[in-house]
């Protein structure tokens, strides 16, 4: 098995790309074939090498490395060749109609309620109706002339999809600049590259019927496909590269987002599986299952992935993020704060409570029993029955229990109302620290 991902250099990739990616990345991986990364950068007006090296870094971000990597833009002599042997079987012929001219022709059929297929009235001209265009200075932009027969294949995610040749319009192929469109180079480069399985967007089905087609008059096989429903965000808006909706830059930068929670997420999103979070993209593999797959349009969350993202982080072990944390921040101090994470840059207020200085937060009414709570603490090695040790004696010499006891004891040596366990919190904040800010001393 061989799969490609292929974006366009002309904006930064989103959550609904990131999802083709994934999809691939573990269909190629669950195989044990090969992930291809192609960009399809044949769109120069609009393609530049920031967007393609943000592509690389946000796939790198999610753990996606690619096993071969093709640029199409260096590919351009094959397209070349291809448009060749089309015009001399004759598939492909040249067309001098303006975008006006086509746009009037569109509004025309449209109003007598036919579909805007192309009529083929370049076929019909003669050489002196060429030559007039010439002389005028028009340049032809090529069409590729489909059969009239059905165009049938077994999809993986659609199940068997039926088009017939004369309802679709011959597509074209090459601009009149001569540059070549993507049905034409994403087909050569399936071919030459050897892809066998290409999943992408359900928008690309109708591009699909004319490739099986491009794909047998270009002499290739035709690869199997699966055209996965698109995902929409949270008010079912439509996501697109050149808004920046979703992007994975803000995902990762702004939001702060693991990029597991994106992986677990995207990997189940769309079928009626529950999402389960892993720590690598490898252990998704043995989630992953086209056939899965179905046709609703999948809405993405951002209140269920920050919870993914939460889950994430609760469960990372202390190795795997290291090198990620503060300095300073060890294994006991992530052991105990590591439960209560939404992300990753909540660990900086834990860390500063644990190893920098508080001001305590302390209650007029509550100053004489903390002063007594910095006389009572343990002597010795702490560890997490010294909490116990502590509000037990506070207990019997001062009545107090519940909340009473505990919330001016947590709010002086934390300045928070809410956070770990003080049980596991204690030990890493220390005798020391806990004995300055029970006085009431900023420590």
């Amino acid at each position: 098995m061989k799969v490609r991902f292929a974006p366009s250099p002309t904006g930064r990739l989103h959550a609904g790309n990131a999802r083709i990616a994934v999809l691939n990345w573990l269909m190629a991986k669950k195989a044990g074939g090969t992930f291809l990364l192609r960009m399809d950068d044949t769109d120069t007006e609009r393609s530049t090498e920031e967007f393609a090296q943000s592509i690389q870094t946000d796939l790198k971000w999610l753990g996606l490395e690619w096993d071969e990597f093709a640029v199409q833009s260096h590919r351009m002599d094959r397209y070349e060749l291809a448009a060749e042997k089309l015009k001399a079987d004759g598939r492909l012929y040249p067309c001098y109609e303006t975008s006006d001219e086509l746009g009037l022709k569109r509004k025309i059929a449209l109003q007598a309620g036919r579909p805007p297929i192309y009529d083929r009235e370049a076929l019909r001209l003669t050489e002196e109706d060429i030559a007039k265009y010439e002389a005028e200075g028009r340049k032809p932009h090529w069409r590729f002339k489909l059969n009239h027969e059905d165009i049938d294949w077994t999809d993986l995610v659609r199940g068997e999809t039926h088009f017939e040749g004369q309802h679709l319009t011959d597509p074209v192929l090459i601009r009149e600049d001569g540059r070549p469109l993507y049905t034409l180079t994403s087909c050569v480069d399936d071919i030459e590259l050897e892809v066998t399985h290409v999943l992408r967007g359900e928008d690309h089905v109708s591009n699909t019927a004319v490739q099986v087609q491009l794909f047998e008059a270009l002499g290739g096989s035709v690869p199997e496909f699966a055209h996965i429903s698109l995902m929409v965000g949270a008010d079912g808006s439509g996501l697109s590269k050149r808004l920046g909706s979703l992007s994975l830059e803000s995902l990762r930068e702004e939001e702060g987002l693991e990029p597991m929670a994106l992986n677990s997420y995207l990997a189940r999103l769309g079928t009626p599986d529950p999402i389960e979070v892993r720590q690598t993209p490898e252990a998704l593999t043995e989630l992953f299952d086209i056939a899965r797959f179905g046709r609703a349009t999948p809405r993405f969350d951002p209140v269920e992935l920050g919870h993914l993202n939460a889950k994430v982080l609760h469960d990372a072990d202390f190795a795997s993020i290291k090198s990620r944390l503060q300095d300073g921040f060890d294994e006991a101090l992530w052991e105990v704060v590591r439960p209560n994470l939404e992300k990753l840059s909540d660990t900086q207020s834990w860390f500063d409570i644990c190893r920098g200085a508080v001001t305590p937060d302390i209650a007029d009414e509550d100053a004489e029993f903390l002063t007594l709570a910095a006389e009572k603490l343990p002597e010795g090695d702490w560890d997490q029955g010294t909490w116990k040790a502590l509000t037990t004696v506070l207990k019997n010499e001062t009545g107090r229990k519940g909340k009473q006891l505990f919330m001016p004891l947590r709010k002086a040596l934390t300045g928070q109302q809410h956070g770990p366990e003080l049980a596991q919190l204690l030990p890493v904040i220390g005798r020391e620290r806990a004995e300055a800010r029970l006085k009431g001393q900023t420590a």
